[in-house]
């Protein structure tokens, strides 16, 4: 375990996120990475502002991502419809990390694959093991 000091190599890159959904721009060549230096698909996306991840616990369930309930309302994730695996990084602070729980985009005429909630959680990256970075995309009411 770290100690309040210390950050691991997932607070690290999530750092880098969150300062890239902050200063979010879209120019013409860009790495594929999650560390990649801005946001943005190039020639598909003309504005993004979420690098959304997808989580991996330590823990012996660390094979499936983390799964959170898409309203502040449920409380847990028995439901597969009630709950999201996508989230969005808003805050990082030496070894914990806050983020936003994406709800895949339901609509027909949707442009982006997913719609902000109101579900936050904060999580220990100690007990983290691996993110997994999607697309580049904007995300609608943040």
């Amino acid at each position: 375990m770290s100690n309040n000091n210390e950050t691991n190599g997932i607070a690290e890159i999530l750092q880098v996120i969150l300062i890239l959904q902050q200063n979010a721009s879209s120019p013409e060549s860009c790495l594929d990475s999650c560390d990649k230096p801005v946001l943005g698909c190039c020639s598909t996306c003309c504005v993004c502002n979420t690098r959304p991840i997808m989580i991996y616990s330590c823990c012996a369930s660390g094979a499936n991502p983390l799964s959170m309930p898409i309203s502040k309302d449920i409380t847990t994730c028995t439901d597969p419809s009630k709950c999201s695996s996508v989230f969005r990084v808003e805050k990082v602070e030496c070894n914990t990390a806050t983020f936003r729980v994406l709800a895949p985009n339901t609509e027909d005429t949707g442009l982006y694959p997913y719609v902000a909630t109101n579900s936050f959680f904060t999580i220990n990256l100690d007990c983290v093991c691996s993110i997994r970075c999607l697309n580049d995309t904007c995300v609608e009411c943040l």
